[in-house]
């Protein structure tokens, strides 16, 4: 996770630990403040070492349990803070790319089952190098910063091993619009559709792809990665947020199953690709 959305975390965590202690009466103990609130023991001391990001739900809770709901406006000011901001790409992209790939990389390390969903672009995890330089050199025009797109190119390249580690399964969607869209010369896209149409049938992965004509029972919105159902990281064009509350990490499973209802597979799934590299008339 990002060092600055981790500091944050445990930022507010250290606050929750000072309201514990300066409950009016006594200092409560984690203990009695998890009978409070009818709790686990666990979650109390999760939310105060950082290890668990808390809902506006929790706060408030927390602040009248310790006998100081005045406390909740500051503690729901810091959590919409960090959440909102501590995660931008412009901030992210200060050190360069490498670190930002180092992050995700560092979780996909502990995670054995990865469903992923695309609508625009090649998932990192299955790109040719030379389609991820064109992908990360978008991304640096756009946001005018990080200048290491190489070393980011290697990261990501260097990241798809997890593909080939025994016991870990990808599960990647992608609508057909990733197959078409032209943001690299056609040459380079069609050894990238290449890559996929290799993809298909590998036993660690299940590719599949909707089509542009499938029937959608859900809007076709950014991609996400939900990592052994405990961790969401979805994209947006200002910040690439990560959600590990349980609410939202079931909301992103639900999507990914609605999508997955009009995707094919196997050999439609290679139809589907075949039909677009014909469609780049390369000679």
């Amino acid at each position: 996770m990002s060092t600055d959305y981790q500091q944050a975390r445990e930022a507010l965590g250290a606050r929750l630990r000072e309201l514990r202690f300066s409950s009016p009466g006594c200092r409560l103990t984690g203990q009695q403040l998890a009978q409070r609130l009818r709790w686990p023991p666990s979650k109390v001391s999760k939310l105060e070492l950082g290890k668990q990001t808390a809902t506006p739900e929790d706060l408030q809770a927390w602040a009248e349990a310790t006998g100081q709901p005045g406390a909740y406006p500051e503690l729901a000011a810091r959590l919409a803070g960090f959440e909102s901001h501590i995660r931008s790409w412009r901030r992210a992209l200060a050190n360069g790319f490498a670190p930002l790939h180092e992050g995700l990389t560092q979780e996909l390390e502990r995670t054995s089952e990865l469903w992923m969903w695309e609508e625009s672009v090649v998932p990192g995890l299955l790109q040719t190098p030379e389609y991820a330089r064109h992908v990360i050199r978008r991304y640096a025009e756009l946001l005018g910063s990080a200048s290491d797109i190489e070393d980011g190119v290697r990261a990501r390249v260097q990241r798809q091993k997890w593909l080939y580690c025994p016991g870990r399964t990808l599960h990647v969607l992608m609508w057909e619009a990733v197959l078409r869209s032209m943001i690299c010369p056609p040459s380079v896209l069609a050894a990238q559709l290449d890559r996929l149409a290799g993809v298909v049938g590998l036993d660690t992965v299940e590719l599949g792809v909707i089509p542009f004509t499938a029937s959608m029972k859900i809007v076709p919105a950014n991609g996400f990665w939900v990592l052994d159902d405990r961790l969401v990281v979805a994209e947006d064009w200002h910040a690439e947020l990560w959600l590990d509350d349980a609410d939202n990490v079931t909301l992103y499973k639900k999507v990914w199953r609605t999508l997955r209802e009009s995707a094919v597979y196997g050999s439609d799934a290679h139809a589907v690709i075949s039909s677009a590299r014909r469609a780049l008339n390369l000679r």
